[in-house]
């Protein structure tokens, strides 16, 4: 199996061929007697081991077993699946544009019950206007080399977004500061959007958070992720959001939110952050 066009994807990849050969040398048994206890050849347990062959989740169990480590399997499986989950989410990317990928999420929106969204560079997706989902869009499409659907993505993006106001989903929201001033799209667009923002902040079952330039931090700014309940994360790459399931990462990333929540202000002290971004728009 040749190495993945995505870096991101490889890497996945080659961890949980890492992991598993570090299981086999742990249990201290040879690639042969391994084979021999999982009923396969020696050639396949290579394979695995040097990322040439992907693993099933069966594989993943049964090497588990064999090396006395079943404990471990969870997590390992939950990786595999991160990387197919990932694998076909860059694939439709590169195929079909950005209209497809809006869609492909819109299932996961309306079956989440809390939302736990921090990011660091743009508006969250939830929060977006048309108007500023369209310059990011486009910006997005212009440095990826896929196809101009901007128009088409902003649509289900926006019908998607409708579960905002659906009391039964709750949403924590936490932004830097740096988020009210970055400039994706022009003066006007963005004056909307930090509209919007206040308005959104007023909705019952939205709590929403800022990390203020100047505050003491215990945590340093992190790339946008999304915490799924507590059953996936989505966390932002340059060439795709990876889809992280695995119980240790999770538990990784709640607790970097928790830790990044601590640090936001909120209710009046939040609204003169925004505020104070729109009185320096031009």
């Amino acid at each position: 199996m040749p190495a993945h066009p995505s870096p991101a994807i490889q890497a996945v990849r080659e961890s949980l061929a890492g992991r598993l050969g570090d299981i086999r040398k742990d249990a201290g048994i040879s690639g042969r007697e391994l084979a021999a206890r999982c009923g396969w050849s020696e050639s396949k347990s290579s394979r695995i081991e040097n990322a040439r062959t992907h693993p099933s989740d069966s594989d993943i169990r049964a090497w588990c077993r064999a090396c006395e480590a079943g404990d471990q399997a969870a997590d390992l499986i939950a990786a595999n699946r991160q990387s197919a989950d990932a694998n076909v989410q860059w694939r439709r990317l590169q195929r079909t544009g950005l209209r497809r990928l809006q869609e492909s999420t819109a299932d996961l929106y309306r079956t989440t019950k809390v939302f736990r969204v921090y990011v660091s560079d743009v508006i969250p997706g939830f929060l977006q206007t048309p108007g500023y989902a369209s310059a990011l869009l486009s910006s997005i499409a212009d440095f990826r080399g896929t196809p101009d659907d901007v128009t088409d993505a902003v649509e289900p993006r926006v019908r998607r977004n409708a579960v905002l106001g659906n009391a039964a989903h709750r949403f924590s929201f936490v932004l830097e500061e740096s988020v009210l001033r970055y400039r994706v799209c022009g003066a006007d667009t963005m004056a909307a959007q930090l509209g919007h923002l206040l308005e959104v902040m007023a909705l019952p079952n939205v709590a929403l958070g800022i990390v203020p330039f100047a505050t003491q931090r215990t945590v340093w700014p992190m790339p946008t992720f999304t915490v799924f309940d507590n059953s996936r994360v989505h966390a932002d790459t340059l060439d795709a959001a990876s889809t992280l399931t695995q119980p240790s990462q999770i538990d990784l990333y709640s607790r970097a939110f928790d830790r990044l929540s601590r640090g936001a202000v909120r209710g009046s002290a939040a609204r003169s952050l925004v505020v104070s971004a729109l009185s320096c728009l031009d």
